[in-house]
Formats: structure tokens, C-alpha cells, sequence
């Protein structure tokens, strides 16, 4: 990527479900090689905005483009992204190198292309020692650990993880956050899903509020905390109030 064009960039990106209204017209353009923290109550429709990024919904009305990619071309799409969804995709007959050398195949991309990196990241995740285990004896945490290095092994251009954190140990979860700044340091771009809002106000370089499926306030992890109470703010607090009273925010 040579920083000529957004990593993402939507336009009036619309889903309806019936007389259902789940993301209402959210335009965004966010840079290369930034952490981009999506931010929304349960129900906002972060989930069904990611789903439509990464090809897996169809847009009702409106565009998406990720990686100078239209998300509609899936196919051309998926080796240019990685996806960490809340509930991992994973086999519970395999063992964790079978899932991760399967990730691989997926993308028609040879496990040796990919071995180094894949290996490298289990050992920083302390994983190494369970790869020829079967998934199914997995904790929640080394289940998370394996689907993040299959969503971030092949080097891609942007990475979406929803609750990346979920199940880790606080160490776990801090190396987690380590390779993530790493990552966009790299010249990655990371879309991130979670309500942990300490992670993102320590990662994330912008942040975007999504309430009742409509971006609400936008803007760097500083500039919102600014623009709420007496300056004195945390971004827990900023989103509390941008998500109660989310006209106040523009």
C-alpha cells in the first residue's frame, strides 16, 4: 500500500433486515496503518457493519471498499484481510497447527509462506507448546490465541477483530495488545470491535461511536473526551454520554 487511499472507506453503507434498520447510512475513511476503534452499545449494528467490510453481508444500499477492494468482490478480498469474529471460527477435531495450516489452505496460500510467522506469533502468545493438541481440550483464551494468528498470519492489509481480548488472561491480553501496535506500526490497518474502553483509548489511534446503526461522533480517543463534560473526561465517559445523547454529538 502506498498511503494513496483510505484503507476503508464506506459510503452511506445501509443494511436493512425487513422493516429493520441495523447500520443507517455510516460513511467512513480510515487511513492506512491505524488502529480504528469501533465503539457501540449491544444491538448498534458493529457486528453487521464489520460483516458487510469483510464481504460476508450484502449491503442493502451503499458502498464499501477495504484494501482499494469493493467488499461485494469477496473473493479478491479475502487475501487481503483478516477476521477475528466474537465467536471464532473453529474445528474442534483439529489440532491448533491442523487449524491454522487449514486458515492457510483457505487462502490458497502454502503453510511454508506463512509457518515462521504463524509459529512466531504462538510462541510470543505462549501457545507453542499446545499446537498439536486438538481444539476441542482448548480453553476460551488458547482458542482466542489461535484465531488471532489465523486472522493476522498471511500479513494482510487490514485486520478486523471484534473482542479480541475475550477470554485472555491479563497477560495474554496485554502481549495481545502489544502485537496489535505492532501490527499497525507494520503499516497494518486494524479495525477493532470491543467494549473494553481502556484497551482502545490506549491502542487506538481514531475511534468511531455507532449508535442505533448511525456513526454518531467521530474523531481521535482525545478529541472526544474533549468535547464532553468539563474536559476532564475518560473515553468510558464520552461514550456513556455520546450513546445516551447521540444528537449532542455532532
Amino acid at each position: 500500500m502506498d498511503g494513496s487511499s483510505p484503507a476503508i472507506s464506506t459510503r452511506s453503507l445501509t443494511k436493512q433486515y425487513g422493516s429493520t434498520t441495523a447500520v443507517d447510512g455510516v460513511s467512513l475513511s480510515v487511513p492506512e496503518g491505524v488502529t480504528y476503534g469501533f465503539l457501540g452499545p449491544n444491538g448498534a449494528g458493529k457486528t453487521t457493519t464489520m460483516r458487510m467490510l469483510t464481504g460476508l453481508v450484502e449491503p442493502t444500499n451503499g458502498d464499501a471498499f477495504v484494501a482499494d477492494t469493493h467488499c461485494s468482490e469477496r473473493r479478491h478480498l479475502v487475501g487481503k484481510i483478516g477476521l477475528l469474529p466474537e465467536e471464532p471460527p473453529l474445528y474442534n477435531e483439529l489440532t491448533g497447527r491442523e487449524q491454522l495450516q487449514f486458515a492457510a489452505d483457505l487462502r490458497d496460500i502454502p503453510w511454508e509462506r506463512v509457518s515462521d510467522r504463524a509459529l512466531g506469533l504462538a510462541d510470543t502468545l505462549d501457545l507453542d507448546d499446545d499446537l498439536d493438541r486438538r481444539i476441542d481440550g482448548y480453553s476460551k483464551g488458547m482458542r482466542q490465541k489461535t484465531a488471532f494468528i489465523q486472522a493476522v498470519q498471511h500479513d494482510p492489509d487490514v485486520v478486523f477483530l471484534d473482542e479480541p481480548t475475550s477470554g485472555l488472561d491479563p497477560r495474554a491480553a496485554r502481549t495481545l495488545r502489544e502485537l496489535i501496535v505492532e501490527l499497525t506500526d507494520d503499516g497494518t490497518t486494524v479495525f477493532l470491535s470491543t467494549h473494553i474502553l481502556p484497551v482502545v483509548e490506549e491502542i487506538a489511534n481514531r475511534v468511531g461511536v455507532l449508535h442505533d446503526g448511525r456513526l454518531v461522533s467521530e474523531g481521535s480517543p482525545a478529541e472526544l473526551t474533549d468535547d464532553v463534560g468539563d474536559g476532564d473526561a475518560d473515553l468510558e465517559e464520552a461514550f456513556l454520554e455520546l450513546t445516551d445523547d447521540p444528537a449532542a454529538a455532532w
